[in-house]
């Protein structure tokens, strides 16, 4: 069962613990390696899941990234990939039974900051297989599940080659989307994929997890 707790943490130092639900080919994989600024989790195209089991990826440190209570703080990221659900060779059983082991194992005691759940720009949510990922999060998370939860769009740069602005495209969005948005109250961040540096494009899209946990005042969920 979740629990709700604070994060104590060194005041110089703050690791912040991510997870990543998606369906397969959402882009997890590469939307974890630009999170951690590596290649820890192998990215390619594949007609089916690519991902078996469960991993964790641990990023270098970025010093100075932030100021809190007077500190600049070092920051360093944990990010868990799962694997991608509907999963064309797991059940759901071994699927939500693999990553609830996983919470509990990796993030027990020091808690999650924040589920990133990944979804494509240019495919719409819409369908009961678009939705199981979402009853995955629902079920491991419990009733916060809405506060812990935010979306990550990848391949953000198909919107602006349709000529929309972010907040266009939500509005547009499947009813499935906007549904969603409203219960994890509009949080959401968009990866592009441009000319510009990786860890230029890591940098705003660590910044702006950050102002979700910020919001949290840095609590965490712990699992037992």
């Amino acid at each position: 069962m979740p629990l709700l707790t604070t994060a104590i943490t060194d005041p110089n130092k703050m690791i912040i613990n991510l997870v990543l639900f998606g369906m397969t080919q959402s882009g997890k994989n590469s939307a974890g390696n630009i999170l951690l600024g590596s290649n820890d989790f192998h990215s390619s195209f594949a007609p089916c899941s690519v991902n078996k089991d469960y991993s964790l990826g641990h990023s270098r440190h970025l010093y100075s990234f932030m100021r809190r209570g007077g500190h600049e703080i070092t920051l360093q990221v944990q990010v868990l990939d799962t694997p991608g659900y509907p999963h064309s060779h797991l059940s759901k059983k071994h699927v939500k039974k693999q990553v609830k082991k996983a919470l509990a194992h990796h993030f027990g005691q020091d808690g999650l900051h924040l589920t990133l759940l990944v979804q494509r720009a240019d495919m719409p949510l819409c369908g009961q297989e678009a939705s199981s990922p979402i009853q995955m999060i629902q079920e491991l998370l419990g009733l916060a599940w809405t506060n812990y939860t935010a979306i990550l769009f990848t391949h953000a740069e198909k919107i602006e080659e349709s000529g929309l602005s972010e907040e266009e495209y939500i509005q547009k969005a499947s009813d499935i989307l906007l549904t969603l948005g409203n219960s994890i109250h509009r949080r959401c961040v968009f990866q592009y994929k441009k000319e510009s540096s990786l860890n230029e494009q890591r940098i705003l899209i660590l910044e702006r997890i950050m102002e979700f946990i910020k919001e949290k005042c840095y609590q965490v969920l712990t699992f037992k």
